[in-house]
């Protein structure tokens, strides 16, 4: 599906999801969120459309759920923000419940992400459509973006090392700290090509998205919610669980460049 009709079937489902006819609460809460970037673009529709039928207000603090700056989530759990649901990749999820940070059973996969690649505008859309073609893109790139997240760690531990460039890679890389995202960078010229999670690619106007990266290379992550233990409006945070659920919101992540989540419960 292109990008424009993308854009129409925003168009159309924001109204559904302002009309699923949830009364807005007699007393709104303030719901303090803690979310991985990949979910900022169907969030710009979701998040109006929520608290419009709602009445409460979402608070969200972004970043990475890896990493160790200040706004990456790790760091923000472990100065213990205000938190009520965090959205996040599933496996650093499963990482902080055991760490008694979330009540486990309120765990649910909200959608599943895969790693793209974009590149500056004015710059040709190099081919990506096989290994070879990935390879020589990389190669011939003069910086490459990439962030401290799970998509940046899976560039740097993984594709660079299965592609055999990790050494002739290492006077390329631009790294993208905290909440930032990648397609920011090369907005600014700080980059040619950059490799992040599709929707956040897809989040940002001024940039070039040239396509997922080929099966054989790709990194799969479930986004997943989980109430938090010590939240403070727990009702709230399950009620944007269960809202993201709906088919409304389901064709909201899709449109943003994520993928359903078939299995919300699956580990």
């Amino acid at each position: 599906m292109n990008v424009l009709m993308k854009r129409a079937r925003v168009r159309l489902i924001v109204p559904m999801l302002l009309s699923l006819g949830m009364s807005a609460a007699a007393n709104a809460a303030d719901v303090h969120v803690l979310a991985t970037g990949a979910l900022r673009g169907a969030f710009r529709s979701i998040v109006p459309a929520f608290e419009q039928s709602t009445g409460d207000k979402l608070i969200i603090s972004w970043g990475p759920s890896y990493g160790t700056s200040p706004d990456d989530l790790p760091m923000r759990l472990e100065k213990h923000e205000p938190m009520d649901v965090c959205f996040m990749i599933g496996a650093a999820l499963d990482d902080h419940i055991r760490q008694g940070y979330f009540v486990a059973d309120t765990r649910v996969n909200v959608a599943i992400s895969r790693i793209g690649l974009a590149v500056r505008q004015g710059l040709p859309k190099p081919d990506i459509g096989s290994v070879d073609a990935v390879r020589a893109a990389l190669v011939g790139a003069k910086s490459v973006a990439f962030s401290e997240g799970a998509s940046g760690k899976y560039v740097t531990e993984t594709l660079f090392p299965k592609l055999g460039i990790a050494e002739s890679m290492k006077g390329k890389i631009v790294q993208i700290k905290g909440k930032e995202l990648v397609g920011t960078a090369l907005e600014r010229g700080e980059a040619d090509v950059g490799l992040q999670q599709i929707s956040e690619l897809h989040a940002i106007d001024g940039i070039q998205y040239v396509g997922p990266l080929p099966d054989s290379l790709q990194k799969i992550s479930v986004i997943a919610a989980a109430v938090g233990r010590n939240a403070a409006e727990p009702a709230a945070a399950n009620a944007l669980i269960r809202y993201l659920q709906t088919p409304a919101a389901k064709h909201l992540l899709e449109a943003s460049g994520l993928d359903p989540a078939n299995d919300p419960k699956q580990k």
